[in-house]
């Protein structure tokens, strides 16, 4: 398969994995537990990075969903005119359409195509995309297409899963050290976070209150957020 075959392999991917969508539902206790997490290291690594406040600065999100995450970000206190989302899939790009305020772009398909000036972002989000991609050659033109978008003293948020899933052939793990290889030139600050979805599931079903007990441990911590600044 050629780099320019991959989109279309992720839309099956994709499609392949829609029956498994409820063990994402915001509702459960771990994937709460999770969210609330990701969220606090998040506003950690900015803060580490002297941001403030985020009203005035433009940030794309790569592989947007549904516009979960934008929705998140608007809380945060980011402008909806300074979002915007690119998303593959249409179907998901139209709920997204739907969730989030007119003032917020969004670009349907490729986003290596995407239409985003060089120099024009602040800040650049992917959220387990990179994991769904299986093809290194395509890996490597979407983090240039960050890279480049990115003003000088702007950052890529990454969150993503560093190891395999062996019940999914569909993902891979993408280590810390794959994306020094991504982004050669970025300086990285990486926190370890996110209990192992599977454990997670087994020890809410038990009792929630085992979830940051677990958590406590760097070991069974299976993603990392990363803020990777360019100079």
């Amino acid at each position: 398969m050629g780099v320019n075959d991959e989109p279309e392999a992720v839309a099956a991917r994709y499609a392949r994995r829609r029956a498994a969508d409820a063990r994402y539902d915001p509702l459960r206790p771990e994937v709460q537990y999770a969210l609330q997490e990701r969220q606090r290291a998040l506003r950690m690594l900015l803060a580490r990075a002297g941001i403030r406040s985020v009203e005035n600065l433009r940030l794309t999100e790569v592989g947007c969903g549904s516009g979960g995450n934008l929705l998140e970000l608007l809380q945060l206190g980011f402008a909806p005119q300074h979002l915007q989302g690119i998303e593959l899939l249409p179907e998901r790009a139209r709920q997204a359409r739907a969730r989030l305020p007119a003032a917020l772009r969004l670009i349907e398909g490729d986003a290596t195509q995407a239409d985003i000036a060089p120099g024009s972002q602040h800040l650049v989000l992917q959220a387990t995309v990179f994991s769904s991609l299986l093809d290194d050659a395509f890996q490597q033109r979407l983090a240039d297409a960050m890279w480049r978008w990115l003003a000088p003293g702007g950052a890529i948020l990454w969150y993503d899963f560093t190891v395999d899933n062996p019940r999914n052939p569909d993902v891979r793990g993408v280590p810390l050290s794959r994306v020094r290889e991504l982004f050669p030139q970025g300086r990285l600050d990486a926190r370890r976070v996110t209990l192992a979805p599977p454990l997670a599931r087994a020890a809410a079903r038990l009792h929630p209150r085992l979830l940051p007990l677990l958590n406590a441990l760097p070991l069974l911590r299976t993603h990392v957020l990363v803020r990777i600044d360019k100079g």
